[in-house]
């Protein structure tokens, strides 16, 4: 298994330069160079591999999945996250095995990964390959009867972070359901969750479903994609009870306390490991008048608002348009908040931030963007409970039984 994955590697280096040679002019949505310590990077590493063996992708094993596509016509739900190797998209590695990929569906941000949270993303055609792009992140989120029925199968692959109104989950969910209706094959090729050690927050109740969340899972679920399909099949959330026929290409050796590294940002406004660590409990910030960093270079790792004290919000910060945010949220006004960019690896989420800021805040009249909040809480609960003084511990204390109640229906569909 390990000589087929070094041959597949070998091929891919090589695709690799011929890509250099004649690369799309767009650039890849890129994670900046991490200001660590070369001792620091090298613990990362270190944490990144299990008993020595680094992470094996799913997109890696090229020996699992390559024979479910031949002579097949194949649609890839891919973003910028669908690397083979660095530098490799998965789109260009299959059209250069010569695998008939007809078409490509683009999640929320689009196919390079360019586009602001929401915006509504609109059919193309990929400069490199020729390929069509359908969006499913616009007027409709699910693939339609005549995009599914030229098609023999659909993979799958995509970078997701672990929290449920991350929408690339959403979107997972209406192309099963797509494929399941079609009766078309669904392949996902697995990544880690660089938040799945961890499952915490809010559980999503009903009535307050949205593309924010489908699920009645916590606001922090940690799973894999390929669970996580696996847990919708299972359950049977696709419409009508329907059950899509489902593959999960497995990575090797990754467990769900291995540290994850995320080679290339997942969304515009995700730049960075400390991003992806923070947003889990900053992200509940989108629906407040607290803006989380976005007009800057450190979304999600900072927070602020000009009805905030300076007295106990020292660090102050002027959002302004920037890639990823073209009309952020209290945009040329100085706001005062707190740079988190220090904070370590956390296992729960953290309403401390929320909680100290609504009773710091100058406006507590309009703190609460209160439908926003809500899709992204998944509960009317929580905003009620902030605004009623409950603590963050006795908040937390409502979560138990849900919590308890799903980590043992995750335990049924845990392939790490």
């Amino acid at each position: 298994m390990r000589l087929t994955v070094f041959k597949s590697t070998l091929l891919f280096v090589a695709l690799f330069s011929l890509a250099c040679g004649s690369g799309s002019k767009e650039s890849e949505v890129r994670s900046p160079k991490s200001e660590v310590s070369d001792d620091a990077t090298a613990e990362l590493v270190e944490a990144q591999q299990t008993g020595g063996e680094s992470i094996v992708l799913g997109v890696e094993r090229t020996d699992l999945y390559f024979p479910l596509l031949r002579n097949k016509k194949v649609a890839v739900v891919a973003n910028q996250t669908s690397e083979i190797i660095q530098g490799v998209h998965l789109i260009d590695s299959l059209v250069a095995s010569e695998i008939a990929v007809v078409k490509v569906f683009a999640p929320e941000h689009g196919f390079r990964g360019k586009a602001d949270a929401g915006e509504s993303v609109n059919d193309g055609v990929d400069t490199k390959t020729g390929l069509p792009i359908l969006s499913l992140h616009g007027s409709h989120k699910k693939p339609t009867a005549e995009q599914m029925k030229d098609l023999d199968i659909v993979v799958f692959d995509i970078q997701d972070v672990g929290v449920r109104f991350y929408t690339y989950i959403s979107t997972m969910h209406y192309v099963m359901e797509a494929c399941a209706e079609a009766k078309i094959p669904f392949v996902v090729l697995d990544r880690p969750n660089p938040n799945g050690h961890y499952v915490d927050g809010p559980t999503m109740k009903k009535g307050h479903t949205s593309f924010l969340g489908l699920h009645e899972v916590p606001l922090v679920h940690g799973m894999t994609v390929g669970e996580y399909a696996r847990m919708i099949n299972g359950q049977k959330w696709l419409s009508d009870g329907l059950v899509c026929d489902l593959t999960v290409i497995e990575m090797k050796n990754y467990t769900h306390e291995t540290f994850y590294s995320v080679p290339v940002r997942p969304s515009p406004n995700l730049p960075n490991d400390i991003a992806i660590n923070l947003y889990p409990s900053l992200g509940l910030l989108e629906g407040t008048t607290l803006n989380a960093g976005r007009g800057t270079e450190m979304q999600f790792q900072i927070f602020g608002s000009p009805d905030l004290p300076k007295e106990n919000y020292p660090f102050s910060y002027t959002p302004q348009p920037n890639f990823g945010a073209k009309y952020p949220k209290h945009e040329g006004t100085l706001c005062n908040g707190l740079d988190l960019r220090e904070t370590p690896r956390m296992s729960r989420v953290d309403l401390s931030w929320i909680i100290e800021a609504y009773k710091s805040s100058n406006n507590k009249a309009d703190f609460f963007n209160t439908k926003n909040f809500t899709a992204h809480a998944g509960t009317a609960e929580l905003q009620q409970q902030i605004e009623q003084g409950y603590t963050f511990r006795e908040i937390r204390k409502t979560w138990m039984k849900d919590l308890a109640a799903f980590k043992e229906l995750r335990e049924k569909y845990l392939i790490y």
